[in-house]
């Protein structure tokens, strides 16, 4: 019988043992055919460099048993191997539940190709590995927002104040740069401190942050939001009023409602942000807007510390329903198919990057199949 082709996509730098293992694990459907990421596309996806060239990781790919043929994908992008899967036909698509994407089983299905989903399961009593973990610089949080966005710029807040919530989320998983998790702040962040947020007064810490991201001149202010939500651990509520800082500030740190919404939220990717996106088109910023966008981050964070579930969900939905009522180039065609895709699975949605790039996160009580699950630094 005539083996099936099987084929993965990866940048697989910093070769371990964890991507032998997943390389073991695709071989098992048939013959394995490995598509590696450019220099070039890695840096336009994730904002870095590789530490191996990719002649480098496509010999050391090459040289695994498991692997019949590798080589470097034609393309860029998320889709850089699209060209190469016309000319290879494979019978399956492999990937890790954290490199899975609508945008690449949509793909697959309309060239029929099956696409499978991986668990991440090392090799015998070896330890769980990825390349993320193995990045010292890669100790600094991410962060998501999870009520209140924008509410932390003076355009904004000073038209009614309100809050933004936020939760610190460990580099579990290494997410693509613009996602909307505070990619650009992290990235001053690593260029301060290299390896991880230091000890001391976090506040503080984040004020070094947000001035060294917004120096004199700056003709954009980054919000303080994305400086304060990577520094601040646990969950996080910053009350602005007609300031770039905010006035107040409450952290939660109880382990047990920490706990219970990690155990809630569920991370879906979604498609790449289309090229000469400009969020800032067509926007509606008024005064109802903003008073709705305070009133939904206000309901979320009583919601969170009750741990009322359905309660979270409903001022999740209401808080993106104001912000794209002010900011309408916040949501795009793909974003609300995605949407309607899940909004019946959970209790509650929002996205965390506008126009796409970044990640459907639900609010669910119930697992979110192919879903990422995060969790919150302490």
């Amino acid at each position: 019988m005539k083996r099936k082709k099987v084929f993965v996509s990866g940048c697989y730098d910093m070769l371990h043992s964890g991507h032998v293992a997943f390389f073991e694990e695709a071989a098992h459907y048939g013959d394995l055919y490995v598509g590696i990421g450019s220099d070039k596309t890695i840096f336009e996806l994730k904002a870095r460099k590789t530490i191996n060239s990719d002649n480098e990781r496509l010999y050391m790919v090459s040289a695994l048993k498991t692997v019949k043929e590798a080589w470097i994908n034609k393309g860029s992008g998320i889709l850089d191997f699209e060209a190469d899967l016309e000319e290879l036909k494979p019978d399956i698509f492999f990937v890790n539940r954290d490199g899975h994407s609508v945008i690449k089983e949509e793909l697959c299905k309309k060239m029929g190709i099956e696409y499978i989903i991986s668990e991440r399961i090392p090799h015998g009593n070896l330890p769980s590995r990825s390349t993320t973990a193995l990045r010292t610089e890669c100790r600094i949080p991410y962060r998501i927002d999870l009520a209140g966005g924008w509410l932390d710029q003076v355009y904004v807040n000073k038209l009614h104040p309100g809050a933004v919530l936020t939760i610190c989320i460990e580099p579990d998983y290494e997410f693509n740069d613009r996602s909307g998790m505070s990619t650009s702040s992290r990235k001053k962040a690593i260029e301060l401190w290299q390896t991880d947020i230091p000890e001391g007064d976090k506040e503080k810490i984040a004020k070094t942050l947000f001035c060294f991201e917004n120096p004199p001149g700056t003709a954009y202010i980054s919000g303080s939001q994305d400086a304060l939500g990577i520094t601040m651990p646990g969950l996080n509520r910053f009350y602005y009023d007609n300031a770039y800082w905010p006035v107040q500030i409450e952290n939660i740190l109880k382990p047990d409602v920490l706990s219970w919404i990690e155990k809630h939220i569920w991370l879906i990717p979604l498609y790449p942000r289309h090229k000469e996106y400009d969020v800032l088109s067509g926007t509606n910023i008024n005064k109802e807007g903003t008073e709705e966008l305070a009133k939904a981050a206000d309901d979320c964070w009583l919601a969170l510390i009750n741990m009322d579930a359905e309660a979270v969900g409903q001022a999740m939905i209401n808080s993106l329903k104001a912000q794209t009522k002010m900011f309408p180039n916040m949501i795009t065609e793909d974003i609300i198919r995605q949407i309607d895709n899940y909004k019946d699975l959970a209790l509650g949605y929002k996205i965390s990057g506008a126009g796409g790039g970044g990640y459907l996160i639900l609010f669910s009580e119930n697992p979110i199949n192919n879903a990422i699950q995060i969790r919150i630094r302490r």
